[in-house]
């Protein structure tokens, strides 16, 4: 299947998979407010056997057939990082949590 890969200027190393180049009207509404701005990123062929670096190529497939998209996100190594015990414990600073 040919597909088609959008970055989101939004949110870091967060991707979207279209079946069909620049139909963003099949994304539902408050995943595109989500992803905000989108930049063409790659065009591809692609087949349930080929290695993606992230992603399960047949999981993508199924997707795209169901769907028309497919959302990928970052890699659990990052998200897993801003869990981190250490990040949650940085010192606070009191001036700029009352700004907001």
């Amino acid at each position: 299947m040919h597909c088609f890969v959008y970055a989101s200027l939004r949110k870091p190393d967060t991707y979207l998979w279209l079946s069909r180049r620049d139909d963003f009207a099949c994304i539902p509404a408050s995943l595109a407010l989500m992803l905000g701005e989108l930049r063409f990123a790659l065009e591809v062929e692609l087949s349930g056997e080929r290695k993606l670096p992230q992603e399960d190529a047949a999981l993508v497939l199924a997707h795209l057939r169901e769907q028309g998209w497919h959302l990928q996100m970052p890699p659990q190594q990052t998200l897993a990082a801003a869990n981190h015990p250490a990040y949650k414990s940085a010192p606070r600073d009191p001036d700029r949590d009352r700004d907001r």
